[in-house]
């Protein structure tokens, strides 16, 4: 019988309890032996949703680390890893904190958080760019590349310590005794400092991405106009893994991937030193992540005793160069910002009747009026609507005007969540660009609206948070676990039982409210956090299913048995 066929068993016969250190199973779940294999029974029927996310998810481990999907993405992935653990804290919150520490075993000296950790036991051309592309332990060198891992160069966006303070909150027990938050502050840390100091490549206070893939939303028509001005890698000097697994028409043309392979070519090239490249946008999704993480921090920080308030002032004042930066209030949304002033889109024209500042920039820019500001640290923001630009949603400190109108923003002609739209879009459905199956032109994805989930609720949307909850769950159910899908119809596109779909999927089946005060910890002192975990706690039964495959049950941190490549070295892998 394999691990996941255990997941299904119902108590049958005779069998003998088995408990872990700490309080007894709560009714309706049962830790309990079959043929001397611990079995973890939630109560559900064998082809339940939870369950079949369960399958999905233990499928793709690798055993430090989940891969998105073994065909297209055999690696790790970091933005995966977090939604992946803040899935899996439900089943077994140690192989949660098991997946992050693996992918914060592969940190660099200069803080990031490389976006892939390579699974040598993949063949290089599985997937490009390979490990020999990257070249991490020499070109990466000087940054504090780690030389017994292969990693990539670049980042994703900073989602891990919001992950981490989830996390610990599924068994704050377990994390202690473990010491998971005293290992992973420093280099939560050390990564949140990189981001702000390093990559303040506008000067306003923001964090700037380098590289299209790492803001995580690849192929959005919001990097059309900087990658105008970067010139293709030839076709001959790459060969794209990426067609093998799915259709042309629904990935990055050609062209778009020769400008990222010179992108990431020349970072290489020039030993992943920042601020030297062709291409710099302050995304409004990688920024808002930011700030949601460093809230969190703050509240790990007061965990361990410290206190966040230095922090939260952060979050804060990140929170208005967010909004002094990307917000157009006349188009109700947030806009990227290319950081070397670009041309909007490259020159197309759009509706004559456009205002706000998105506008008046890009009447200026037309004019003329901006030559002399092409690579200035201004910038000019971008005139193209992605889901990214909803996302500060996800904010505690958001104005509140500012959230009414993101709410009637993601409802209005261009997302129409809730409406004829049954998942918001990844792109304006109106847009030039439009395409609902194309990588990041149209389709919708599971993360993006589980970050909406959360930020509709957060500001007392519940009606529209349990609207789009019911449609993604709906959605999973009937996509086969996809990674992203036709935004009106909700057909599978990409890859099928992908990881973070199914963990995601996991955390919207329990209980709605689990979370809201877990996105304000400044509003709870460590006692009142402590009685807040139990209503995020992960689902009863997740020590058997720790059990069940194979996992070491947890002891003390002093004598516990090492479990990841952050005390191992041991690696995982994923997708670029």
């Amino acid at each position: 019988m394999d691990s996941t066929t255990q997941l299904t068993i119902h108590r049958t016969g005779t069998t003998t309890p088995a408990r872990t250190s700490g309080s007894p199973a709560p009714p309706g779940s049962h830790e309990i032996t079959h043929s001397g294999a611990y079995v973890y029974d939630p109560d559900r029927p064998a082809g339940s949703l939870h369950l079949r996310a369960a399958r999905v998810l233990e499928g793709n481990w690798t055993g430090t680390s989940t891969v998105p999907s073994h065909g297209l993405y055999p690696h790790q992935w970091s933005w995966d890893s977090a939604f992946i653990a803040i899935g899996l804290r439900h089943l077994s919150p140690l192989r949660a904190q098991t997946e992050l520490e693996t992918l914060l075993g592969a940190q660099w000296g200069d803080g990031r958080i490389p976006h892939i950790v390579f699974n040598p036991s993949v063949p290089l051309d599985a997937y490009f760019p390979s490990p020999d592309f990257w070249r991490s332990s020499t070109a990466g060198r000087a940054a504090g590349a780690p030389r017994t891992v292969q990693t990539s160069g670049i980042v994703q966006p900073p989602v891990h310590a919001l992950a981490a303070w989830l996390v610990h909150q599924a068994d704050p027990g377990l994390s202690r005794s473990r010491s998971f938050l005293s290992r992973m502050y420093p280099r939560l840390a050390a990564w949140h400092r990189y981001l702000l100091h390093r990559r303040d490549l506008g000067g306003g206070g923001l964090a700037s991405v380098v590289h299209p893939w790492e803001q995580g939303m690849d192929n959005s028509p919001c990097w059309d106009a900087p990658l105008s001005r970067v010139t293709p890698a030839a076709p001959r000097s790459f060969r794209r893994a990426d067609l093998d697994h799915g259709s042309a028409e629904d990935r990055p043309t050609d062209l778009d991937y020769g400008r990222y392979v010179r992108l990431a070519t020349d970072y290489r090239d020039g030993g992943y030193a920042d601020g030297a490249g062709e291409f710099a946008v302050e995304d409004p999704a990688f920024n808002a992540l930011l700030i949601a993480s460093e809230h969190a921090l703050a509240a790990i920080a007061q965990e361990l005793g410290a206190a966040g308030t230095a922090r939260h002032a952060r979050a804060e004042r990140l929170t208005a160069a967010l909004v002094e930066r990307l917000w157009d209030p006349a188009e109700g949304m947030f806009f990227c910002r290319d950081v070397y002033g670009g041309d909007g889109r490259g020159g197309d024209a759009r509706d004559e009747g456009e205002s706000g500042a998105l506008g008046s920039e890009r009447r200026s820019r037309q004019s003329g009026a901006h030559a002399s500001e092409q690579r200035s640290r201004a910038g000019a923001l971008i005139p193209e609507r992605s889901v990214a630009g909803l996302l500060p949603l996800i904010l505690p400190a958001l104005p509140r005007d500012i959230a009414a109108t993101l709410v009637r923003t993601a409802g209005g002609p261009h997302f129409r969540l809730g409406g004829v739209a049954r998942l918001a879009p990844s792109y304006d459905l109106t847009g030039h660009a439009f395409d609902p199956h194309r990588y990041w032109r149209g389709p919708a994805w599971f993360n993006t609206n589980w970050l909406l989930e959360r930020g509709l609720r957060l500001h007392g949307e519940h009606g529209r948070a349990e609207e789009l909850r019911a449609a993604l769950l709906e959605t999973a159910d009937t996509s086969g676990f996809a990674e992203y899908v036709d935004p009106y119809t909700g057909e599978a596109c990409g890859a099928l039982g992908f990881s973070w779909t199914a963990a995601l999927t996991l955390d919207l089946l329990h209980e709605p409210a689990r979370a809201d005060q877990a996105d304000r910890p400044d509003r709870a002192d460590r006692a009142d956090r402590a009685d807040q975990s139990t209503h995020v706690v992960s689902h009863p039964g997740h020590r058997a299913f720790d059990k069940a495959q194979g996992t070491p049950p947890h002891t003390s941190h002093a004598s516990h048995t090492p479990h990841s490549s952050f005390e191992t070295g041991a690696k995982g892998g994923d997708r670029g």
